[in-house]
C-alpha cells in the first residue's frame, strides 16, 4: 500500500531533508549528468541509491494518489476563522 512505503521511506528523512531534495529535483532535471549524486549532495546525510529510491517510492505514491486508489485525507483547520 502507498501509505505503508511513504511512511516507512520518510520515517529516516528530516523535513529539512525533505525539503533539500524537493528543490534539488527541480534544480536536477532527468537529463543532469549525474543527477542522483548532485541530489544526494544537495540532501546531506544520503547517498545517490538512497535518494533515487526515495524518488522511486514518490512517483509511485503520487500515481496511486492520481489513480483513485488512495484516498485525499481529510485535513481539518486549525486555528481561528477570523
Amino acid at each position: 500500500m502507498a501509505s505503508s512505503s511513504l511512511t516507512s521511506s520518510r520515517s529516516s528523512w528530516t523535513p529539512m531533508q525533505n525539503k533539500r531534495f524537493e528543490k534539488a529535483l527541480a534544480l536536477y532535471d532527468k537529463d543532469t549528468p549525474g543527477r542522483w549524486h548532485n541530489v544526494a549532495k544537495a540532501v546531506g546525510g544520503k547517498s545517490a541509491e538512497e535518494v533515487e529510491r526515495h524518488y522511486e517510492i514518490l512517483i509511485r505514491d503520487v500515481r496511486e494518489i492520481e489513480s483513485g486508489r488512495v484516498p485525499f485525507p481529510n485535513y481539518r483547520s486549525s486555528g481561528n476563522s477570523n
